[in-house]
């Protein structure tokens, strides 16, 4: 009994019935509109009038409802007075290109999407016209019968009327929870027609779900960023710290040298933080720190500032590869120059760039101790390791086509190679 009665006592019961209630309020400026044609035509029989009135009336309303902002506007109040959970609309295509997915093609709305708005300001129209109507003549009649109004019912061939007394106070009563039930009725019927004429169509829902795939696309690719970046800044610099203590006394301008290296890789690396928290956080923030192979010398005087001995090879028009390849080759190096400074066994690391017509070759080449290797936490400063950077890379490098191997070459050394396709610029 209790759980009948709670809908007639929830907050929500009414001010979904005024929703429904104003939408029928909404719907009188175009009544006078759709009189025009009957009042241009007086001969014709009352009947023809009203139903030529109520079908131009109806498609006044319908017509109004093929305007996106009545779409957004209806959402908007659906969520506040009916308490539905209804997204905001989106346009049925697929997000802006993503540079390592690439070009999305826009996918039209089917025409039957685009009639969903229009039948539900039909139908919310009618209901509220119906509701209102209903509660109003039965909360008239509750507040009436007390005062010694009469009132009577007529069916099959006999009436009861009500005249005074207690009886007209009980059937007040029940008027105004007749009302009260027509209140939860409308309220419940546009609660179930919201999620299904204002929720998201087949396309909007293919939509969301190409947004929300390229967004968690783009969470992984920050994700591997900010791995590459602070991975190998506490590499290099915990390097720096253990070079600068051991030669600060015998040799202050290298130690201090150490220590600068130290300064500029964190201020870098707390570029590249900010970035990424600011996104996470889906907040504005600045345009990202682009890292590209112009930056290269630079993280390899960084290298040697930890006390690496560096040999470069650099081969082809560099300047020529732009964009999303030369920043993602700048981040292939550095995290193969992260894993041979964490594993390697001292000697020389060999860093080849090759830039040739329709490929870019990138290779690292380390000493690795006995039986040490990426990942394995092992070698030159025992480096503790995630396990992430082979795979980052791989996936990296697979998101741009290309080739890449990470082996052992004889007994002591460690390679990494990469093969990009690249077309470079004119």
């Amino acid at each position: 009994m209790i759980k009948s009665v709670r809908p007639l006592l929830r907050g929500s019961t009414y001010s979904g019935a005024l929703f429904a209630y104003c939408g029928a309020l909404a719907s009188l400026p175009l009544l006078p509109v759709a009189m025009l044609p009957a009042l241009a035509w007086p001969s014709a029989p009352y009947g023809v009038q009203l139903v030529l009135i109520l079908l131009l009336w109806a498609a006044l309303i319908g017509v109004a409802g093929l305007a996106r902002p009545t779409r957004r506007v209806l959402i908007a109040s659906a969520r506040r007075l009916l308490r539905v959970p209804l997204p905001d609309p989106v346009a049925a295509r697929q997000p802006a290109n993503s540079p390592e997915i690439g070009p999305s093609p826009a996918a039209p709305a089917p025409a039957a999407d685009r009639w969903r708005t229009p039948l539900w300001l039909l139908l919310h129209v009618a209901l509220g016209w119906t509701g209102a109507l209903v509660s109003g003549m039965l909360l008239l009649a509750g507040l009436t019968l007390p005062l010694g109004a009469e009132a009577g019912l007529s069916l099959f061939g006999r009436s009861v009327w009500v005249v005074g007394g207690w009886q007209s106070w009980a059937v007040a009563l029940g008027c105004v929870l007749l009302a009260a039930v027509v209140c939860v009725v409308v309220a419940n019927t546009l609660r179930w027609l919201a999620p299904r004429l204002l929720g998201p169509s087949s396309a909007e829902r293919l939509a969301l779900a190409a947004e929300r795939e390229l967004a968690l696309a783009e969470r992984n690719r920050l994700a591997q960023e900010l791995h590459d970046s602070i991975g190998h800044t506490l590499t290099a610099t915990t390097i720096q710290a253990a070079v600068a203590g051991e030669v600060l006394s015998a040799d202050p301008v290298a130690a201090r040298a150490a220590l600068r290296s130290i300064e500029e890789s964190a201020r870098a690396a707390l570029e590249d933080l900010d970035y990424v928290l600011g996104v996470l956080r889906e907040q504005e923030s600045e345009t990202a720190p682009t890292r590209t192979l112009a930056d290269l010398p630079e993280l390899l005087d960084r290298l040697r500032h930890a006390g690496a001995v560096v040999e470069p090879e650099l081969s082809g028009e560099l300047t020529q590869v732009q964009g999303t390849l030369s920043r993602a080759a700048y981040r292939i190096l550095q995290e193969g120059l992260t894993n041979a400074l964490r594993h390697g066994a001292g000697g020389p690391i060999e860093v080849r760039v090759a830039a040739a017509p329709g490929t870019l070759e990138l290779s690292v080449v380390n000493r690795t101790g006995a039986g040490t290797s990426p990942g394995t936490g092992t070698g030159r400063g025992a480096f503790p390791t995630s396990g992430h950077g082979l795979p980052g890379l791989a996936e990296r490098v697979r998101l741009l086509h290309g080739e890449i191997e990470a082996g052992p070459v004889g007994p002591q050394h460690w390679r990494l190679a990469v093969r990009l396709p690249v077309r470079l610029s004119a």
